[in-house]
């Protein structure tokens, strides 16, 4: 999905399934124009529904974490005069288990992260991922305190000092936690695919980066990557496509490791898109084998 796109990614999930109902609404819309105070009711009528479809854009996600057994629960990481609103679930284990810092899209933290989170402590491993928009909202809100859209222009303009400052709060706060036994992981998507990408320049006890369909560092930064990096990619994706046979070069020419796999048909966010009601079949398949593979790559 564009980096620029004014929908909220709440509402987006459904216009495809939305756009089914604009025939009927056209038929009416004419009505309305030529038929007078009862066509013109039956026009506001199709236009609630369709709002009302439009609206409903996330609610698989939500619906899905709210019938989570595993617990969850915000914490407020304070750090440099900051308070960072971070969600955390644990898995349901008798013993210690690894941490995974999760780097939400551009759309800020959205039902959709948290539900990732949750299969993630699903999986076996507790999920620490912070609102990075935490005191930039209104009235000092974080993502969900943000009018429709507007919170991917505020992600964009997000300090990078800042974002690494608050990643860093996030994971030393789980790898301190009683339950973690001290192993860490990222893993981000679209900006965020990027943010975990950089965060591996920075962070020198990470286990393993997972980039998902994210742009790289800089090939200087590159230098200070210790942790193995592995990439997922969608194949209708140029944006960020065209970036690897250069991001490869140059990990190679560090001495860095970097495993790239792209999902050909697959679209950018697959990893949300395939899991929606009305996925498109490159898009699920796409998603069920990335999350093999990351499961696989985890448990390594």
């Amino acid at each position: 999905m564009p980096t620029n796109s004014p929908f909220d990614i709440n509402k987006m999930q459904t216009l495809f399934s939305a756009a089914r109902m604009l025939p009927a609404l056209c038929v009416k819309f004419q009505a309305f124009l030529f038929g007078g105070r009862a066509a013109m009711k039956q026009f506001a009528l199709i236009a609630f529904l369709l709002t009302a479809q439009v609206a409903a854009a996330q609610d698989w996600a939500k619906a899905k974490l709210e019938k989570s057994p595993r617990h969850r629960e915000w914490v407020t990481l304070k750090h440099d005069g900051r308070s960072v609103e971070t969600f955390v679930v644990y898995p349901e284990s008798k013993a210690k288990t690894p941490v995974v810092l999760v780097i939400h899209e551009i759309f800020g933290m959205t039902d959709w992260v948290q539900d990732l989170a949750d299969q993630l402590a699903e999986a076996g491993y507790i999920a620490v991922a912070p609102d990075l928009l935490s005191g930039m909202g209104p009235n000092g809100g974080r993502s969900s305190d943000f009018p429709q859209g507007k919170a991917t222009e505020a992600v964009s303009h997000l300090n990078p000092d800042q974002v690494t400052a608050d990643l860093n709060a996030a994971a030393d706060y789980g790898k301190k936690l009683p339950a973690s036994n001290g192993k860490l992981f990222v893993t981000g998507y679209c900006w965020g695919g990027g943010q975990s990408f950089r965060f591996a320049t920075n962070r020198g006890d990470l286990a393993a980066a997972f980039v998902f369909y994210g742009p790289p560092p800089d090939k200087d930064a590159m230098a200070r990557i210790k942790a193995p990096v592995y990439g997922f990619y969608a194949g209708d994706d140029a944006r960020i496509g065209a970036t690897l046979p250069e991001t490869m070069q140059n990990m190679k020419a560090a001495g860095k490791t970097f495993e790239p796999v792209t999902y050909e048909g697959a679209g950018h966010g697959f990893m949300r898109a395939g899991e929606a009601p009305d996925a498109s079949e490159a898009n699920r398949k796409a998603r069920t084998e990335a999350w093999a593979r990351w499961k696989s790559l985890l448990a390594k």
